[in-house]
């Protein structure tokens, strides 16, 4: 399948602002998750922004940027953007929406994410890690997907929650937010309003759901690093100087 990596990147995080342009080991932590991209191998990679200093800071090294609007509410609705200005012929089959706050990911972490799409029924492919610490099981910031295994490797997601579930003995799993789109599925997710449950539980995936549309999850080893606070750019530059 003809694949897009797109990484979308705005300034205006709550808590830590311009954190697309935080200097890691000498690079911008927007151009690491770039490198970790290109190194899947998956095919294009571009940033998609809404500020010309991001877009300057990846052109600088080497990859390449779109500009996309500011008013955006999701990422999924700049990449959609991005995707209609660098493919209008509709060449690209599927669509990887990496996050650009994830400068530790590994390149294997965003192939797997695209494997569930060998499946000719699934929509959305995404990620997820079995939880190990007690005390993840019941923090709301980690997310749960609530799922049916398809194989040792695999789950069919049949929900996403930040409450502990499912209840009983067995595994829970932690979402990891990397999603690989049919374009047809990310068109149409798109057009879909916010739904209930989505506001709800402020999940965007659940809107995909209770739309009827299936997304599998690709069972992977380690959640990648996410920079949301200076607390994590401190731990981020540890393991990447």
């Amino acid at each position: 399948m003809s694949s897009l990596v797109l990484i979308p990147a705005r300034m205006a995080s709550t808590r830590l602002p311009g954190k697309p342009l935080a200097d890691i080991a000498g690079k911008p932590m927007i151009v690491h998750v770039a490198c970790r991209a290109a190194d899947s191998g998956l095919g294009r990679v571009v940033v998609a922004t809404d500020a010309e200093a991001v877009a300057e800071a990846v052109r600088a090294h080497g990859f390449e940027a779109v500009m996309t609007r500011g008013d955006h509410e999701s990422g999924s609705d700049r990449i959609f953007e991005a995707l209609k200005r660098l493919d209008p012929e509709a060449r690209v089959e599927t669509v990887v929406n990496l996050q650009g706050d994830l400068p530790t990911v590994e390149p294997a972490t965003i192939r797997a994410a695209l494997a569930p799409l060998d499946d000719p029924a699934v929509d959305i492919a995404t990620l997820g890690v079995e939880i190990c610490r007690e005390d993840e099981k019941t923090n709301p910031n980690v997310v749960k997907i609530v799922a049916s295994p398809v194989s040792e490797t695999r789950l069919r997601a049949l929900y996403f929650t930040r409450a502990t579930a499912p209840w009983g003995e067995g595994p829970l799993y932690h979402h990891v937010g990397l999603y690989a789109y049919r374009r047809a599925a990310l068109e149409r997710f798109v057009s879909l309003g916010p739904s209930p449950l989505e506001k709800r539980e402020r999940l965007e995936q659940l809107r995909a759901l209770e739309a009827g549309m299936r997304i599998d999850a690709e069972i992977v080893r380690s959640v990648p690093l996410g920079v949301d606070t200076p607390e994590d750019l401190e731990r981020a530059r540890q393991m990447l100087s």
